[in-house]
């Protein structure tokens, strides 16, 4: 538990839980059933996919959850994520490049003219041998949005088994993408809320 109060909840996600449960009793096992059993009814109020880890929000109460999911759809929460790449895409830049669903099982997107209009900003944090860390700016939160702009840039995010190829996929064990920030207006308060969270593979010896 990151942050706690009468009207919401942070938590950090590990990577391979569902953020809400799927269909069939194989996707039963997700965040929020984990929690109500402690903290009561809850409402997601943005969603994580399975194999990203970090900051997830959740709403304790109706109101609360109108609030924030109008902040979210208004574009006034500030979101990060850390994420190692394949190769270095330079020193920073912007992709704008609507994405629609590609198939359902397993779900998919790509990059596609018809699609919903969507933009990432990036920027470069480090550089190695073969492979780049970089911060991670959504402006849009299209499903998949992440994963699928950085693979059509040509640098798709190491261990992705959806978008990831060979060489991406035998760099790491598990999808390298890690919710690191969110800020946003108390929806009680109205105060400014900072929350972040680091990724738990920093301290690997691997890339």
């Amino acid at each position: 538990m990151l942050f706690s109060d009468p009207w919401l909840l942070a938590v950090d996600k590990p990577a391979g839980l569902l953020s809400q449960p799927g269909l069939g009793p194989e996707q039963a096992d997700a965040v929020v059933g984990r929690l109500v059993g402690h903290w009561g009814p809850l409402q997601l109020v943005h969603r994580l996919d399975r194999d990203t880890s970090g900051l997830l929000l959740l709403a304790r109460d109706a109101a609360s959850h109108r609030t924030l999911s109008l902040a979210f759809a208004e574009r006034r929460v500030e979101k990060s994520y850390l994420a190692d790449v394949l190769g270095t895409p330079g020193a920073a830049g912007r992709i704008e490049r609507p994405l629609r669903r590609a198939s359902r099982q397993p779900p998919r997107y790509r990059v596609d003219p018809s699609g919903r209009p969507s933009r990432t900003d990036w920027r470069l944090l480090e550089a190695h041998d073969g492979w780049s860390r970089v911060e991670l700016r959504p402006f849009t939160g299209r499903s998949h949005q992440l994963r699928v702009h950085l693979a059509w840039l040509g640098h798709p995010l190491l261990g992705d088994p959806l978008y990831g190829n060979a060489r991406s996929r035998g760099l790491a064990s598990r999808l390298r993408l890690h919710a690191t920030r969110l800020a946003f207006d108390h929806p009680s308060r109205g105060s400014r809320i900072a929350l972040s969270s680091q990724a738990p593979w920093l301290c690997a010896d691997q890339p």
